[in-house]
């Protein structure tokens, strides 16, 4: 997001405590091998459900609001696109519902929209474990499931890539991260960008995968021309795993049932 052409957003500063029974439980000291044992085994669980996912159709709805300092909607900023699959099986994005776009403030920027795609929704595979730090922080129960928590930082970023920093919860049974908490990072352009801090809840959807559900971000953006107050909520909804039902064959003539077949004209 940019104020004409810039971009910002900041949150409500995040804490967790810990209690006397979380300080008591075994996996808060888990030795170094243990630690990266883990961070192996959720990489590898995460490149399993980033493959999986590819193959769902699901609706994505976002909305942003733009506040003013007393809380009221002065502009707005909603998108629904269905992730479906075309006739020849690739997948593509499908904008359902965009009405005019009334931000008055801020704008959307390329960067925003990779944030959407692929940062909010964070995955992280065995295959971009290695472009981050992943340091253990501790052991909690969210919403009665126990999860490790770890603090993620990209150790690098390039110039037009998206990279993801703050916490990651991993569930302690099916080693898939079940929350998040952080904002998009990278290489900056000129102006004055800023970009949300988030949170990102996944549920399970199959009975095996945990995939995202719900991204929330409320946050004041500093902008140099002034704080701009913003809510923002992204669904990701109607998860359906796509399956070709047509088996076409090639080579063969194609033949006629001989129940289908036309029957001789009859003589007069």
């Amino acid at each position: 997001m940019a104020a004409p052409w810039l971009t910002a957003i900041c949150l409500v500063p995040f804490a967790l405590l810990c209690s006397p029974a979380m300080a008591a439980d075994p996996a808060a000291n888990l030795s170094p091998a243990e630690i990266q044992t883990i961070i192996k085994k959720f990489s590898d669980k995460e490149s399993e459900f980033a493959k999986a996912r590819e193959s769902y159709t699901y609706r994505q709805s976002v909305k942003l609001h733009e506040l003013d300092p007393g809380g009221r909607v002065v502009g707005r900023f909603e998108i629904i696109s269905d992730i479906i699959f075309e006739a020849n099986g690739r997948r593509t994005e499908k904008v359902v519902y965009a009405p005019v776009n009334s931000l008055q403030r801020i704008i959307l920027t390329p960067e925003d929209e990779q944030d959407l795609r692929s940062v909010q929704p964070f995955v992280l595979t065995s295959a971009d474990i290695e472009n981050y730090y992943v340091r253990y922080v501790g052991h909690e129960t969210l919403d009665e499931i126990g999860c490790y928590e770890f603090a993620v930082r990209p150790k690098k970023m390039e110039k037009g890539k998206r990279y993801f920093s703050g916490i990651v919860w991993v569930d302690d049974r099916d080693l898939q991260i079940v929350k998040s908490y952080g904002r998009g990072v990278g290489v900056e352009s000129k102006g004055d960008h800023q970009y949300p801090k988030f949170e990102t809840y996944r549920e399970q959807i199959d009975g095996k995968y945990w995939f995202p559900t719900f991204t929330i971000s409320e946050n004041t953006l500093n902008f140099e021309t002034g704080p701009v107050p913003i809510k923002m909520t992204v669904k990701y909804e109607d998860y359906k795993q796509f399956k070709a039902d047509t088996k076409i064959e090639y080579g063969d003539e194609v033949k006629t049932p001989p129940s289908e077949a036309p029957k001789p004209p009859e003589k007069p």
